[in-house]
């Protein structure tokens, strides 16, 4: 047991990105202490693993439990249904293909940090902040997550499977994937990109995550773990930021009270949803909940139509309706599948 809760408090603590030193001094502790702690010699009394688990934001349960294989996990998870399983074979092998191309081309990715001891508004100002977007839109959130770490799989899954999208950690392989629905609107994929890219810098040890369509409704948030809370939260937070939208509104705009073809114009900007937009412009006071309520029930596809022409992220008429209905792969999976193969001619 010793050595089990060694094995987890070293994985947690290198997440973290703190060295012995550093983890030891935030926990009044020393840093030969936690290295016997590490390394199985010593075993933690209660109160010092509770001690530990707080710092780390998680239950002591995490440092007694033998985790199983991830995907097995996965296809053991309640409520899932035949068409969900058949998807979840697809992802799995996905999964083992992309590790298998980046070995071969010697390109593996490198994790992003894991935050611990945070609100998501911070995680995600925090995070801007390292990855140098200021308070900018995200024009390629599909790319900007891959790039750092998190591996994405876009695929349709049918609506009555109730899977919005996974987030799966291979902790033996140090590799993070998500899979995405590819039956939701581009807008609601951007937010689902988003959510797991939550989970992958805050509940990465937690994996395997399976999130529910309402996770995305504020409504209904509020029934699930906090942890799909905080998700949320970042999500927003990252995807939005509350300057930028001040700033385009009161440069731009310049009215408190927003046409409907505003709320279009930022959810452009921002490239998401047209709910996560309005649902983000109501929090932050720019939209009354009448307002609110009479925009959710126009037909924002036709008017945004009508406006600009086309839907945000369709590149011709037509194109989304046929990307949403095959799997989606990454740029850099195609990338590195194409260098794999001139590696074996």
């Amino acid at each position: 047991m010793q050595k089990i809760i060694g094995l987890k408090l070293k994985k947690a603590r290198e997440e973290t990105g703190l060295n012995q030193g550093a983890f030891a001094k935030a926990l009044g502790l020393s840093s030969q202490f936690i290295s016997f702690l590490e390394s199985g010699r010593r075993a933690p009394s209660l109160d010092t693993l509770n001690k530990i688990a707080s710092y780390l934001n998680k239950d002591m349960a995490y440092f007694f439990e033998e985790k199983g294989d991830a995907f097995d996990c996965l296809f053991k998870g309640e409520g899932l249904d035949k068409k969900a399983i058949e998807v979840f074979k697809k992802f799995r092998r996905y999964c083992e293909e992309y590790l298998q191309i980046e070995e071969s081309t010697s390109r593996r990715l490198v994790l992003a940090p894991l935050y611990s001891l945070i609100s998501a508004e911070r995680m995600a100002d925090e995070e801007r902040r390292r990855l140098g977007l200021g308070d900018e839109s995200i024009r390629d959130i599909f790319g900007l997550v891959e790039s750092n770490g998190l591996r994405i799989f876009r695929y349709p899954i049918p609506e009555e499977s109730k899977v919005a999208g996974v987030f799966i950690y291979l902790e033996e392989k140090a590799a993070a994937f998500a899979l995405i629905n590819g039956y939701q609107s581009f807008g609601r994929q951007v937010y689902s990109v988003a959510h797991e890219y939550g989970h992958y810098l805050k509940n990465r040890l937690e994996s395997p995550i399976v999130d529910n369509p309402d996770v995305f409704i504020d409504e209904y948030v509020s029934l699930y773990s906090p942890r799909e809370q905080f998700a949320q939260a970042f999500a927003r937070r990252f995807l939005m930021p509350p300057a930028k939208v001040n700033e385009i509104i009161e440069k731009d705009i310049r009215s408190r009270k927003l046409t409907y073809g505003d709320v279009l114009y930022l959810k452009r900007y921002f490239a998401v949803s047209t709910d996560a937009m309005l649902r983000t412009l109501k929090d932050m006071a720019y939209l009354s909940r009448a307002q609110l309520e009479e925009y959710f029930k126009l037909d924002a596809d036709r008017r945004e139509k009508e406006l600009f022409g086309n839907l945000t992220g369709e590149g011709e008429s037509g194109w989304l309706s046929k990307i949403r209905k095959r799997a989606v792969l990454s740029e850099r999976y195609k990338l590195l599948a194409a260098e794999a193969v001139k590696k074996k001619k």
